[in-house]
């Protein structure tokens, strides 16, 4: 079923009336084609996201870090893959559509406006999931009274904007093969120049790379609810740990657990670990959700001029 099959004479509609045409459309889609496909998936993502972040989240500062990069993924990846077929898969019915009286820009808002709804799908399903696994979330949040109403927040507006993003490849992109082929590629970029797995040093290259991805802010804003700043840090005592076996090493082992130090030498490792970027303020949340919602309405309107283009198709 074509998205604008039933569109009568769209030269007699304005802008708003084809946003609604096509979101009914896109709707109809999600019930009769199985579009619906994508929540049970992400379902399962966040299963073995949960699975693999188990209790850790909230309770040291490696647990959180890791989680936050996790959710992150799962986010990035159910973004990329709502919407990174939707626009190229349909770009001869556009074509034609446009030539009889069709504004891109509706088209695209309608979009817009069902990958939100998508979006919100996608978290409340990974959310009850994270809750039913026994991942931890903050009990208050930054700005809202809730914390879990805040986190679910942050994972919908990362997905989304990741959504945004295949939404423009896929308007640049002349085929669903391109899209699939370019699709790897963005997900790679986002892992590594997230700042988590390969540190980046701010003022270089590589740093200003990782400051246009949306894994760098959303990494950023999970650790800043999190409270990332304020929890102990095992990895002074993880390290000693790995030496074990070395005499010396082992009789410093024993007398931190002889003297009950072991919290002491977390909370002194976590004081000096502290990352500014992480640190639980209305400032720092604000910006990394006011830079992905720029992300967002940027990618759109991108895809929106290279789609205005469609009629100059060699095909």
């Amino acid at each position: 079923m074509a998205v604008m099959e039933n569109v009568n004479r769209p030269e007699r509609i304005g802008r708003l009336g084809q946003v609604k045409v096509y979101l009914g459309k896109l709707f109809r889609i999600f019930i009769f084609e199985r579009d619906w496909k994508v929540l049970p998936m992400s379902a399962a993502i966040s299963l073995m996201v949960a699975y693999v972040v188990g209790n850790s989240m909230l309770v040291n500062m490696e647990g959180t870090l890791t989680g936050a990069f996790a959710f992150v993924c799962v986010c990035i990846w159910n973004g990329f893959f709502n919407s990174i077929q939707v626009v190229c898969r349909e770009r001869a019915i556009i074509k034609r559509e446009h030539r009889a009286g069709l504004f891109i820009s509706a088209y695209i808002m309608a979009h817009m406006l069902y990958q939100a709804v998508i979006c919100l799908l996608q978290v409340v399903i990974a959310m009850t999931i994270y809750r039913l696994c026994g991942i931890a979330f903050p009990e208050h949040g930054i700005f809202l009274p809730f914390g879990m109403l805040e986190f679910g927040f942050t994972l919908w507006l990362i997905t989304y904007t990741a959504d945004m993003l295949a939404l423009m490849i896929s308007c640049i992109v002349h085929s669903t093969t391109t899209a699939m082929t370019v699709m790897p590629f963005l997900l790679i970029l986002q892992l590594i120049f997230a700042g988590v797995i390969f540190p980046m040093e701010a003022g270089t290259p590589v740093g200003c790379v990782s400051k246009l991805t949306i894994s760098k802010w959303g990494t950023n804003v999970i650790c800043a609810e999190s409270r990332y700043n304020s929890q102990v840090s095992k990895s002074l005592f993880g390290a000693l740990w790995q030496f074990r076996d070395v005499p010396e090493i082992g009789k410093i082992i024993d007398y931190i657990n002889k003297e009950d130090l072991r919290m002491d030498i977390d909370r002194w490792a976590g004081s000096k670990q502290m990352v500014p970027e992480y640190a639980s303020t209305k400032t720092n949340v604000a910006i990394c959700w006011g830079i992905l919602l720029l992300f967002a309405f940027a990618y759109a309107e991108i895809g929106v001029l290279f789609l205005l283009r469609v009629d100059k198709d060699k095909r």
